[in-house]
């Protein structure tokens, strides 16, 4: 049997709590689930697994009646996140949040550079800025999905076979693509990030842009403290507020944490089998289906319409008839009734894929294409499939962020209604450069590359 770590037991964290922010009292209450049961009260499958933990109902956790300071706060240095603190702590109390948890969660947060720096450069990066979208994805696969990352995935899996054995009947999720998640998010749990939530998402707040989310995830933060999920101190996250090993925002954490184990906390941080139950939880509550794939890197005959890379579904049997195969050869092993899209992440001369539902479970957790394509491409190679097989087209100059935005906005007054000017060549940009390209009797593969641009600036003048 699978020897795994220990862990603290639920009234150790109580204890900690009680020090923390004062005296308790306790009786028993619910907590993140186990196996099969959402954090939040929410159901997966109810069929408890072969062999290993049992999955159950909620296990109890203390009713913590908090007592403690409550203010007042000690100053930032920052004018505007102290009248914000102030503000947002009237709010929060004024919704039902427990005034000693308030005052543990916003007491000492202080401006961070990467939101409040008065340096614009620093404080106004945005989603276009980040890796998936800012890098040629061969560039970002590189460093994503690299030989380490494969190694480490297979022993992983041998380290947490019998743990995976329960996660893949629990809740139906491949145990590859979990363990890829996990290599995404934090490589594996070897880095969760050096900030503190409650800081990162007050700052988040306090920057402004996206003040109600940030707010919304500081009530999920209170709200695991006061139900003794987990120690305030305990709250350590990325840059942007995601916490553990798999990377929950605090809201997701209420929704999804699962507890593997059964001892009453759902230990994201320091106990892998929770953060992997709670990744399995989270990705079967989004779709996955167990046994199909996530993509298929294809071939295409001579002389193929690229224009079937559009973004819409089509049933495999229409795919077939169309001429695409699997580039290793054999059958695709998917029935002709399923659907796919063809994706050209490169454009025409690049690898070429089929992608299935799994893929758009992969973009939950990252709303970006590169990043799914990360995932698929780690679960396969853990495995021992590695890809892609065609070769990236890195000749062919891209564009940069800049450009994008002079493509889009070029592609606007020309009427193909590329969408919105942000610098991120999604499917709105794709599909109207494709269009322009359709007209002009280009390739239509709606790559947004530096040969396209020239192309689209050429008609404009």
């Amino acid at each position: 049997m699978t020897r795994l770590p220990s862990k603290p037991q639920r009234w150790v964290y109580a204890a900690a709590l009680i020090a923390l922010i004062g005296a308790c009292a306790a009786t028993p209450q619910t907590t993140p689930g186990t196996p099969g049961n959402g954090a939040s009260g929410g159901s997966g499958p109810s069929t408890p697994p072969a062999s290993g933990p049992t999955p159950g109902d909620p296990v109890g956790t203390p009713d913590v009646a908090f007592s403690g300071p409550t203010g007042p706060f000690t100053p930032s240095g920052n004018r505007d996140m102290d009248a914000w603190r102030e503000d947002f702590a009237d709010r929060a109390k004024a919704q039902g949040r427990n005034p000693a948890v308030v005052y543990a969660i916003l007491e000492g947060i202080s401006p961070l550079e990467l939101y409040l720096s008065e340096d614009v450069s620093v404080a106004s990066t945005g989603i276009a800025d980040q890796a998936e979208f800012a890098k040629a994805i061969w560039d970002y696969l590189r460093t994503a999905v690299t030989e380490s990352r494969l190694q480490t995935g297979a022993q992983k899996l041998a380290e947490y076979d019998e743990v995976f054995d329960v996660l893949e009947e629990t809740y139906g999720v491949d145990r590859a693509a979990i363990s890829a998640i996990w290599a995404m998010e934090t490589n594996f749990g070897s880095y969760i990030g050096n900030y503190d939530a409650a800081n990162t998402l007050s700052n988040m707040a306090v920057e402004g842009r996206r003040r109600s989310f940030a707010e919304g995830q500081l009530i999920a933060l209170m709200k695991i403290v006061e139900n003794g999920f987990a120690r305030r101190e305990q709250l350590g996250s990325g840059w942007a507020g995601a916490m553990g090993q798999t990377q929950f925002m605090p809201s997701t954490y209420l929704s999804h944490a699962q507890d593997y184990d059964g001892d009453g906390i759902a230990d994201v941080w320091s106990y892998a089998p929770d953060a992997l139950a709670s990744a399995a939880h989270y990705l079967a509550a989004s779709g996955y289906q167990l046994g199909e794939p996530w993509g298929i890197e294809v071939l295409a005959p001579s002389g193929f319409d690229w224009a079937y890379a559009d973004g819409n579904d089509r049933r495999m049997s229409t795919w077939r008839s169309l001429g695409l195969s699997p580039i290793r050869g054999g059958a695709f092993g998917v029935d002709d009734g399923e659907y796919a899209e063809l994706w050209l992440p490169a454009g025409a001369t690049g690898p070429k894929y089929l992608l299935f539902r799994n893929f758009d479970v992969f973009k939950t957790y990252n709303n970006a294409n590169s990043y799914a394509l990360a995932v698929g491409l780690l679960a396969d190679g853990i495995r021992g499939q590695r890809g892609p097989v065609a070769v990236w087209p890195t000749d062919i100059p891209r564009l940069s962020t800049q450009e994008v935005m002079t493509l889009q906005q070029t592609l606007n007054e020309l009427g193909y209604s590329a969408g919105p000017v942000d610098g991120i060549a999604g499917s709105g940009t794709r599909k109207a450069l494709q269009n322009f390209q359709k007209d002009r009797g280009m390739v239509a593969d709606g790559y947004a590359s530096k040969p396209a641009l020239d192309a689209v600036l050429a008609a404009a003048s």
